[in-house]
């Protein structure tokens, strides 16, 4: 008896620090698993480019920073081209402006399902909210005049849909032109959805997410000639994400060119 006592000391002593660095190591993963990540969105309005900083608030829980750029589109732009001219190119007939937004938000992530290992999937949700700008410029287009029968001259002009049929239109112009009549709208962003985390490595996200968005801006945005345009955007998107886990002990790791490297096997003594 005296001798199997002294065993199960013995065992649960050198045991200890075992399981203890164990903790250690998951405090260690936990600790260390905040993200800097970009995203290309593509949503029923547009898309767009996103940067995030997320922070591990606990094991299940983060907080993060986002920042969206991209581009709206009322639903009724339809491309064309000119049918009785080769033209360099279409242009949405009726399109009085090009409108782009910038948003900042503020947000919170929790984990649903967590990966059971490198190659399966962690699940979470999301929500945000933060203040949207929206910047729109006027578009000019390239309109033909008749100078005879087959003479024409082309002028940059604003499209007015009660002067200028699509025929009379030659292509657009070039983006820049208006550039200096760009208008800015203030407005509110919020959205939520779902992220779906498949990366087969430790410090590197790969991710896919869906959900729904709201952006509410102070009057309509004039994108078309019509009477719909709208103030407010309800839209779906769905994005895909890539990033790093931000490891204070290996600096070299938190670089964005970490993601295209190949997978070093571990070193074998």
């Amino acid at each position: 008896m005296r001798k199997l006592l002294i065993i199960f000391v013995l065992i649960g002593y050198c045991a200890f620090p075992v399981f203890g660095q164990g903790e250690l190591n998951e405090q260690q993963k936990i600790f260390f698993k905040n993200e800097r990540s970009f995203a290309v969105l593509l949503n029923s309005d547009g898309y767009g480019l996103s940067y995030r900083e997320a922070k591990r608030v606990d094991f299940l829980n983060k907080r993060y920073f986002e920042i969206e750029a991209g581009t709206l589109k009322h639903p009724r732009e339809y491309r064309e081209s000119n049918p009785l001219f080769q033209t360099p190119g279409t242009f949405v007939y009726g399109k009085l402006n090009s409108a782009f937004y910038l948003r900042g938000s503020y947000g919170f992530q929790h984990e649903i399902f967590k990966k059971a290992d490198l190659g399966g999937v962690a699940v979470r949700y999301f929500v945000s909210a933060g203040p949207s700008f929206a910047f729109y410029k006027p578009i000019y287009y390239k309109i033909l005049y008749p100078v005879s029968d087959y003479e024409f001259d082309i002028k940059e002009e604003k499209l007015d849909v009660n002067v200028h049929p699509p025929y009379d239109i030659y292509s657009r112009s070039s983006f820049t032109k208006g550039l200096g009549e760009l208008k800015i709208l203030p407005g509110f962003f919020a959205k939520g959805g779902f992220n779906f985390e498949y990366s087969k490595e430790e410090k590197v996200i790969h991710a896919v997410e869906a959900g729904i968005s709201f952006s509410a801006f102070t009057k309509k945005i004039p994108i078309m000639a019509t009477t719909d345009n709208k103030a407010l955007f309800f839209s779906l998107f769905i994005s895909y994400r890539f990033g790093v886990i931000i490891d204070p002990l290996n600096p070299e790791s938190n670089k964005f060119s970490y993601i295209f490297r190949r997978k070093r096997a571990p070193a074998i003594y």
